[in-house]
C-alpha cells in the first residue's frame, strides 16, 4: 500500500542531503582531480564506505563500475546509479496484504520510531480507505502503551491494549479477535523493543508471531524498524531479530539526519530482506514506499 503523499524527486534530494553532499563531494572531484586513476578509485571506494554501504559491497560496486571504463564524470555517475540499483534486491517492496484481517507485526528496539512508523503506515491504509486495528502488545511500558493511543486517536483508528505487564501474546490475540470482530482489513501490532535480556525479547517476540500465525492462519508481514543513522552497528541487531521472528521487510528510519544513506544497500546485501518504507523527516508524509531508482537519483544527483 501506498503511505504518503506523492513524493517529488526534489524533496526526497533534500531530505538526503546529508548522504548526498557527503557522496558528491568526492563524486564531482572523480573525473577532474589531477590525482591518478589508482587514487580516483579508492576516493569512489572510501565514498561509498562513508556512506554506510559496507566496505565489502563497496569493492565490488567500484570494480564493476571500472570495469564498464567510464571516461567522463557524467558517464561515470550514471554507471554508479546503475550498479547501486542493481545491488539493491530485484523484488516487489508493496506490503502483502493477506488475510481477514491481514495481520503486520512490527518489532525493533526501542527509539527507532517504531511506533511512530506503525501510525503512519496505519494512515496510509486509511487514506487508501482500509480499515485499521492497533494492538499494543508492548505491554513493558506504559509508556508504549499511551503513544500508541495518541497515535491511533490522531490518525482516527482504535487500539486494543491489555493490562501493563499483561502477556503480550494474549493481547495480540485479544487485538486480533477485536479486528475480526469488526471486520477490519489490517491488524498492526507494536511489540516490546527491550527486555532484561535479548534472549528474553527473542523469546517473547517469538510467542507474540506463534500465536498471531496460528489465529489468523498466516502473519503478511513482520516489518522491522531500524534506525538508519545506527549505520553498520544495525546489521547484528537485524540478524538478531530476523533470526527470532522471520523479518520479512524493513522500516529505515532517520535518514534524512545521517549521512549513511548507503545503509540501504547494505542492509539488503547482508540481510537479503526488502527494505520496503524509509523515513525522510518526523511529518505524518515523511515515510515512504522505497523506490531504489528514486533513491539512487537522490543520493547522485550533486
Amino acid at each position: 500500500g501506498a503511505v504518503g503523499a506523492p513524493e517529488t524527486e526534489d524533496r526526497l534530494r533534500d531530505r538526503l542531503a546529508k548522504s548526498r553532499i557527503a557522496f558528491s563531494a568526492s563524486l564531482g572531484s572523480f573525473f577532474s582531480s589531477d590525482s591518478g586513476a589508482e587514487e580516483r578509485w579508492q576516493e569512489l571506494e572510501d565514498a561509498l564506505i562513508s556512506t554506510d554501504v559496507g566496505p565489502g559491497v563497496s569493492a565490488e560496486i567500484v570494480m564493476r563500475v571500472r570495469d564498464r571504463g567510464p571516461t567522463t564524470g557524467s558517464q561515470a555517475r550514471s554507471v554508479l546509479a546503475e550498479e547501486l540499483v542493481s545491488s539493491l534486491l530485484q523484488v516487489d517492496r508493496s506490503l502483502r496484504i493477506e488475510g481477514s484481517p491481514a495481520v503486520l507485526v512490527v518489532v525493533g528496539v526501542n527509539g527507532t520510531g517504531k511506533t511512530t512508523s506503525i501510525a503512519k503506515i496505519a494512515r496510509g491504509f486509511v487514506l487508501e480507505g482500509r480499515t485499521v486495528v492497533l494492538g499494543a502488545a508492548d505491554t513493558f511500558r506504559a509508556a508504549a502503551d499511551a503513544q500508541l493511543r495518541a497515535w491511533g486517536d490522531r490518525v482516527g483508528v482504535p487500539v486494543v491494549s491489555g493490562a501493563e505487564g499483561a502477556d503480550p501474546a494474549s493481547v495480540a490475540h485479544d487485538a486480533f479477535t477485536t479486528a475480526r470482530a469488526e471486520n477490519a482489513d489490517v491488524l498492526i501490532v507494536d511489540t516490546a523493543g527491550r527486555l532484561h535480556s535479548q534472549k528474553n525479547l527473542m523469546d517473547e517476540l517469538g510467542k507474540v508471531v506463534r500465536v498471531l500465525q496460528r489465529e489468523a492462519s498466516g502473519v503478511s508481514e513482520v516489518l522491522l524498524v531500524l534506525d538508519g543513522t545506527t549505520g553498520q552497528n544495525g546489521i547484528a541487531q537485524a540478524r538478531a531479530f530476523t533470526d527470532a521472528v522471520g523479518v520479512t521487510g524493513i522500516v529505515l528510519t532517520k535518514l534524512d539526519g545521517t549521512s549513511r544513506g548507503g545503509f540501504v544497500i547494505a542492509v539488503e546485501q547482508e540481510l537479503g530482506i526488502p527494505v520496503k518504507f524509509i523515513g525522510v523527516g518526523e511529518g505524518m508524509d515523511d515515510l515512504i514506499p522505497f523506490v531504489p531508482d528514486d533513491f539512487v537519483e537522490a543520493l547522485l544527483t550533486p
